[in-house]
């Protein structure tokens, strides 16, 4: 059971990491942080996965391109807001209602089926990030707050359930547009270091996904 807990716990922290990373500009200590000795222990602890190694190493390349940018934490604020404060023309907006709603309007379906989600378990959205709930930083700490659940289960039956849900929203709100969004990212972010990131996100939800599914069978 420690290692179940131990393991939900590692899968948490890197889809609130990814949340993090995707819901403001990083600031001069965040890079410096990017940069140090713990994250790239992190790294290279992921890019040990045969699925994560390519997105892992792309991901620590654009990392060290960032070293070498003039102005990096000026110029990479710059990327974030034209890429994902923008508009769906110029940017690549983190928004699943931009990719599978059916209105191409913010706060369509996929923002209320997340509104009712966040409600059917009690999770709440962060006070301080305004966005609608289907935002990518949203739906990512979401997943990484029903990965915790699955730790505080009083039996292994109810733990086992809350792991079906778990695999049941990356398929049907994560993996349903975030490849979609993805490639929005790749034709639009001219330095990468955004692709790079949503690449090695994508990367990990399909991981994750068959993990579930074996734990399913």
């Amino acid at each position: 059971m420690q290692e179940f807990i131990a393991f939900n716990e590692q899968r948490a922290e890197i889809y609130w990491w990814m949340s993090s990373l995707l819901s403001r500009e990083l600031t001069e200590d965040d890079i410096a942080e990017y940069h140090g000795d713990e994250m790239l222990t992190f790294l290279s602890g992921l890019g040990m996965t045969p699925e994560l190694k390519q997105p892992v190493e792309a991901f620590r390349e654009a990392l060290n391109n960032l070293q070498t940018r003039e102005d990096a934490q000026l110029e990479l604020a710059a990327d974030f807001c034209g890429l994902f404060l923008s508009t769906p023309k110029t940017g690549a907006l983190p928004y699943a209602s931009m990719y599978v709603g059916e209105s191409g309007l913010l706060n369509d379906k996929p923002a209320q089926d997340m509104n009712k989600l966040m409600a059917d378990y009690n999770i709440a959205q962060r006070k301080e990030f305004n966005e609608p709930a289907d935002h990518v930083a949203v739906e990512l700490d979401f997943m990484g707050n029903l990965i915790i659940l699955a730790n505080h289960q009083e039996n292994e039956q109810k733990a086992e359930d809350v792991m079906q849900a778990q695999h049941k929203f990356i398929e049907s709100m994560l993996l349903n547009w975030l490849p979609a969004f993805a490639q929005a990212c790749s034709s639009r972010d001219k330095f990468g270091f955004y692709t790079a990131a949503v690449n090695l996100l994508v990367a990990f939800c399909q991981l994750d996904s068959a993990f579930l599914a074996g734990e399913e069978q």
